[in-house]
């Protein structure tokens, strides 16, 4: 029966421990590096220096953020190396080289930089069109922009990152036992798939990607070696819970009233900011690090009830688990073997999940599966 490893919860607590602390550390140099170009004038000056080559809006906005974003990405490098590369070797993590973090980052940036530039542009492009309701259009078009990218992610963007091949001959049984499952929660897939994610960690997953057309059952390598049949199932019996409950529309919606929520009081914000640090309007680039800093300070505040309705619909997705395989053991040792290989704190303290769990802690998790025939 497999069991907790006490040496390796000391090992994960301490790990949570100094991700939390590199957590503080960046949204404070974030957020001060933000501040100073606001209260240092540094914003309207940017500004006023690249109207000098050429005063379209188009172009003004991708050369203030080069410079703006650039500085800061800079700034940001060592600590981004350290908690993305340097603290998972130290905890026996990763098995990344450094070479292949680098390509990672570059990979990143080649995507996130174009779509990200393509979001801002149609997001200023609302700003200056849509008057005091940007908030509106900016957060419908954000809508569309979030389900298309689950659309494609599973075929455009994730095979830049890992290798994604069908289950073979070697694993049919347990491709047949999972489409079996998704037959059974009346979720259409693609198929099964393994993806190579021994070659960054040696922590497990399992997860149901894409919507639509492009839904599939995605199975880490470390999961499909380490854990049982019975495991595997179990936690993607949980996936697909979400599935069932209809978690997707649901959190997309709940995910999109928050944003105009926080569109909404950065509009009245802006107003302040606009006249406080004398932008030409919320449409004046020289504004975007006053913008950035209102909703960044919104999504610190409203992270904590993101998070519970988030654990809400975990709970629901294990219950279902439990429910439809009928398999508690299983479901409470995958946990276990979960909390073991990926460094995963069972017992954090009441306030870290408040601030930082979207899914219930480990402990609550097996504790349910232990004595879920009892109440089941």
């Amino acid at each position: 029966m497999t069991t907790l490893d006490p040496e390796r919860q000391k090992k994960a607590k301490e790990y949570a421990r100094i991700s939390r602390r590199l957590w503080l550390a960046d949204i404070t140099l974030g957020g001060l590096y933000t501040l100073a170009w606001l209260l240092f004038g540094w914003s309207v000056s940017l500004r006023s220096w690249l109207t000098g080559f050429t005063t379209n809006q188009w172009l003004l906005v991708p050369f203030f953020l080069f410079v703006f974003g650039g500085i800061y990405f800079v700034i940001d490098l060592p600590l981004s190396y350290y908690s993305g590369f340097v603290l998972p070797h130290r905890f026996d993590q990763s098995t990344q080289s450094l070479k292949d973090w680098i390509v990672d980052e570059i990979k990143g940036l080649a995507i996130g930089l174009p779509i990200g530039l393509i979001l801002i542009e149609l997001f200023y492009l609302a700003l200056r069109a849509a008057g005091n309701f940007w908030w509106l259009w900016a957060a419908g078009g954000l809508l569309v922009f979030n389900v298309l990218l689950s659309n494609l992610a599973p075929i455009l963007i994730m095979p830049i990152f890992n290798k994604f091949v069908p289950l073979g001959d070697e694993h049919k049984d347990l491709a047949d036992r999972l489409m079996k499952l998704a037959e059974k929660a009346n979720t259409k897939v693609k198929g099964v798939y393994k993806f190579d994610m021994s070659r960054r960690t040696k922590s497990a997953n399992a997860a149901l990607t894409g919507i639509g057309n492009t839904r599939r059952i995605v199975l880490g390598d470390t999961l499909i070696n380490e854990f049982t049949p019975d495991e595997i199932e179990a936690v993607l019996a949980h996936e697909l819970g979400h599935q069932v409950h209809n978690d997707i529309p649901i959190l997309i919606a709940f995910g999109t009233l928050m944003t105009m929520i926080g569109f909404f009081l950065a509009s009245l914000a802006m107003n302040w900011a606009v006249s406080f640090f004398g932008f030409s309007g919320v449409g004046d680039v020289a504004a975007f690090p006053a913008l950035g800093l209102i909703l960044g300070i919104y999504g610190f505040v409203t992270s904590p009830l993101d998070n519970a309705i988030s654990r809400w619909r975990e709970r629901m997705a294990d219950e279902y688990s439990l429910e439809s395989t009928g398999k508690n053991e299983a479901f409470g040792s995958a946990f276990v073997r979960l909390a073991n290989q990926n460094l995963g704190e069972v017992d954090p303290e009441k306030w870290v999940v408040f601030m930082f769990y979207s899914h219930p802690p480990l402990a609550e998790r097996i504790e349910m599966a232990k004595n879920w025939k009892a109440t089941g």
